[in-house]
């Protein structure tokens, strides 16, 4: 029970880091990134559709998106759908493709970005403190069941230790990023 309590957390952990990740790559970091576009939904035929299932996404230059609908009767949906997100970019579109040029960051912007990964790191480091507190919780209610002390108090170190290899990876993650936006 003890190690179905412990296994349970850990993947709920893995899972707080996987959207990290995910949070991470949709930022723009002066840089062409796919991910960029999956928050963004478009109109078609009356169903809000993310536009990787509506085109294939490309990256032929590094500051450059290219996106290439198979139904070309979508391309004014696309990009009306850019123009409206926060992305902050205007997109050109030539009848077939909408091309997305992702400008330079300025110093300005590079420290805003900055702060919204370090948010995302914190949001990230709240969600493991969260399922560890939750399953020192759960670990505590099996004494009622029968579990010794000792394995309750191993059961909490377990967790402890996995809190602490989960902060240190989200440590991680946020350096990463805040390096890759603060290179020009």
């Amino acid at each position: 029970m003890l190690k179905d309590v412990i296994k349970s957390h850990e993947e709920k952990m893995k899972k707080s880091i996987e959207v990290l990740k995910h949070e991470l790559q949709s930022l723009k970091a002066g840089r062409a990134n796919p991910a960029m576009l999956d928050k963004i939904t478009v109109d078609y035929y009356g169903t809000p559709t993310h536009i990787s299932s509506l085109a294939t996404v490309t990256v032929p230059e590094p500051r450059v998106l290219v996106i290439q609908p198979w139904d070309k009767s979508v391309v004014k949906s696309i990009e009306k759908a850019i123009q409206k997100s926060d992305l902050g970019i205007n997109p050109i579109a030539d009848g077939n493709v909408v091309r997305l040029v992702i400008p330079e960051l300025t110093e300005e912007t590079r420290k805003n970005l900055v702060k919204v990964v370090k948010k995302h790191g914190e949001d990230a480091k709240v969600a493991i403190r969260s399922i560890r507190r939750d399953a020192n919780d759960k670990i505590k209610a099996l004494k009622k069941e029968g579990v010794s002390e000792d394995e309750i108090k191993k059961g909490e170190e377990d967790i402890q230790k996995l809190t602490d290899n989960f902060i240190k990876e989200i440590d991680k993650l946020v350096e990463a990023k805040e390096k890759e936006i603060m290179t020009v």
